[in-house]
């Protein structure tokens, strides 16, 4: 569904998440990442990998949406948002150049088809650190949460917003919220192909 409806610039698949010191990430459900800035895609033992700097967003499927499978999913992001990204100054045609591009935060999210997250499941995930914290969750059901602008949370300081709900439509409501996302990152940075091929000479 995902290939299908996202715009043509992006790409969806399972794969894991590696970086230029040869660190990857768990296996993740779905993968969002570039489609004509991404250099290589690498294919091993019927695995897929994908570049850190590639990725938009990374996403775990689950059969239910619990405090379990949300600090499950918590962990994935965390393997992916832990990586280390590149970021090459770009050169346009004409010859102006511009600074590297400082790489925007992975968006991470649930999917399920079944469960509910309260808000006293949610409350929880003030004890997620930065790098953990989940922007979406989304149940089949009818419920979902988008939390944004998140930062660890701080006394007298809501430097987030969250929504939560509970609708029929809850999956179009996450879509639409993935892709408002994905347009404020706009596009992912260039890739210092250099440092790939010292990892690849090692």
């Amino acid at each position: 569904m995902l290939s299908t409806y996202l715009p043509k610039r992006y790409c969806v698949s399972k794969a894991h998440v590696i970086d230029h010191e040869g660190s990857y990430s768990d296996q993740i459900d779905i993968v969002i990442y570039d489609r004509y800035y991404s250099p290589f895609i690498l294919q091993q033992n019927g695995a897929t990998f994908i570049p850190a700097e590639s990725v938009y967003a990374a996403i775990e499927v689950k059969p239910k949406i619990d405090m379990t499978t949300i600090k499950y999913a918590s962990k994935k992001a965390l393997s992916v948002r832990k990586l280390k990204r590149t970021s090459a100054k770009i050169i346009q045609a004409d010859g102006r150049d511009f600074d590297p591009k400082v790489p925007p935060k992975i968006i991470t999210g649930i999917l399920a088809i079944d469960g509910k997250c309260s808000k006293k499941i949610l409350e929880k995930l003030k004890n997620f650190s930065e790098q953990e914290c989940l922007n979406f969750g989304c149940s089949l059901n009818g419920t979902y949460f988008v939390i944004k602008d998140f930062q660890p949370w701080k006394e007298n300081v809501a430097p987030h917003t969250l929504e939560y709900g509970e609708d029929k439509n809850s999956f179009v409501i996450f879509f639409i919220n993935l892709l408002s996302e994905l347009q404020k990152m706009g596009t992912v940075p260039a890739i210092e192909l250099e440092k790939y091929l010292d990892m690849a000479k090692e």
